[in-house]
């Protein structure tokens, strides 16, 4: 699972632009602890009652999903299944 000497935790989707699921524990834990805290913020501002923050805690998580997909993933780039 290493792609030009740096070590990959999330690879490139088959199709499309993106990452797939996670290729190696520290991706699994990674996206566990995403989720976790995705499923936290959805609880405590519960959209009806504090939507702005929701959706700010939203937002936040998934840039900072995406930073850490982008170090720590192979490069994205259109695919179409022939990679």
């Amino acid at each position: 699972m290493q792609t030009s000497e740096k070590q990959v935790w999330f690879r490139a989707k088959k199709y499309g632009w993106g990452w797939a699921l996670p290729c190696c524990w520290q991706g699994w834990v990674t996206f566990a602890v995403w989720l976790v805290l995705l499923c936290g913020a959805a609880a405590l501002c519960f959209p009806g009652r504090h939507l702005g923050l929701w959706i700010a805690s939203v937002i936040g998580l998934a840039v900072a999903m995406f930073i850490i997909c982008l170090a720590k993933g192979e490069k994205p780039r259109w695919r179409w299944g022939k990679d």
